[in-house]
């Protein structure tokens, strides 16, 4: 994020250990957590770790990042809350571009700091 806030790798971790730990659960406990199907929890947990790193680059003023990873985390919302075709391809759409879109910035980013 910044030469002083470096919290991006330890957002994504600990997002991912969740995630990885609820599917887990469900394989081994329980499919279910609360009357929700597990993979749902873990897809919920993808779509607010990349809302957290949206709001961490917003903070430290990478208004572009903090886009990017919005938009992301809006995608996740929209496949998971949609309730048809268009609205689930729109937020897979969504992810695609914004997938696409963070990684040209951080290869533009990478190349500035070199």
């Amino acid at each position: 994020m910044t030469e002083t806030l470096e919290v991006q790798g330890t957002v994504v971790g600990i997002g991912l250990l969740a995630a990885v730990l609820v599917v887990a659960f469900g394989t081994i406990v329980s499919e279910t957590i609360f009357g929700v199907d597990t993979l749902t929890v873990a897809m919920w947990i993808f779509a607010a770790t990349f809302a957290v790193i949206s709001l961490l680059h917003a903070w430290v003023g990478q208004y572009n990042f903090a886009w990017g990873h919005g938009g992301a985390a809006f995608g996740w919302g929209l496949v998971l809350l949609g309730s048809s075709t268009f609205q689930i391809g729109l937020g897979v759409a969504l992810l695609v571009l914004s997938g696409i879109y963070i990684a040209l910035l951080s290869r533009r980013a990478t190349a500035q700091a070199t």
